[in-house]
């Protein structure tokens, strides 16, 4: 992974050149990007030329920086944040919280979870609920964390018939989040749930005749059964606040007839 700047190699500049290598652009090709110079861009990097406001910003955008790491770059820069965290239970997003809320009950009898940018449950509705039924106590409360709760050898793992595969996949998603977000946090978890031990096989092989599924199920058993979804990950679209950025809905969709069917009969 990409080393980033230490507390002792402070400013803009390196943050700036930091991201600007994990994402492998040049320094022409960012400043033909943001409609600067390449000498004005090593100048901001090597602390010779102090950027705007405006050119921290345009610069982070090009570079896909995480919100919260814009109101770094800008705080390094001498600037004031430009994007609050407005906790999720604040009025100011009750709207939010209610299209969420309606959103995830109206998937139902489908699985649907809110998590932040640490896995961290925000919302459910009753699809996870019932999937979750009889999962140990201990990984039930808060905060309730998906990956811990996916992984845990107390969790839905010894359930998950696909889990070598599914665990795989759930890492790599870490991964890609480590790398995007720099998150010391996120590392941590990321590291729990990896040292979580992984069974030899997975508990139940794949079925005699598999499905021809167009992407990775999960594959998980249920009341006896084995149910199969395909995860749908959705974010919101340029957010202007550090907690709505850092959401994600999730949508567990049947990946055969006889998981909606089963799911339809059960909850209804």
């Amino acid at each position: 992974m990409t080393t980033h700047p230490s507390g002792a190699e402070k400013g803009v500049g390196p943050l700036l050149r930091a991201w600007r290598e994990q994402r492998r652009v040049s320094q022409l090709e960012l400043a033909l990007r943001a409609g600067s110079s390449a000498r004005h861009i090593s100048f901001v990097e090597t602390g010779r030329s102090r950027p705007s406001e405006e050119m921290v910003l345009r610069l982070a955008e090009h570079l896909d920086v995480p919100v919260r790491e814009r109101n770094a770059l800008l705080l390094a820069a001498g600037y004031a944040p430009r994007y609050p965290e407005t906790p999720l239970d604040d009025p100011a997003l009750g709207a939010l919280r209610e299209g969420i809320e309606r959103l995830i009950s109206g998937y139902e009898p489908y699985p649907a979870l809110v998590v932040d940018a640490f896995y961290n449950v925000l919302a459910a509705n009753r699809g996870i609920m019932t999937l979750v039924d009889g999962v140990s106590e201990s990984l039930l409360g808060p905060p309730l964390n998906a990956m811990r709760l996916a992984l845990h050898p107390q969790g839905l793992a010894p359930r998950i018939r696909n889990l070598r595969a599914w665990r795989g996949h759930l890492l790599e998603q870490m991964e890609r989040q480590i790398a995007l977000r720099r998150s010391e946090p996120l590392r941590a978890l990321y590291e729990e749930v990896a040292a979580y031990p992984v069974p030899a096989a997975d508990p139940v092989g794949e079925p005699s005749e598999p499905a021809p599924y167009f992407a990775l199920p999960l594959r998980i058993e249920h009341e006896g059964r084995t149910l199969s979804f395909i995860s749908s990950i959705s974010t919101f679209n340029t957010p202007m606040d550090v907690t709505v950025a850092e959401l994600a809905v999730e949508t567990l969709l049947p990946a055969d007839p006889a998981t909606a069917k089963h799911l339809q009969t059960f909850m209804f």
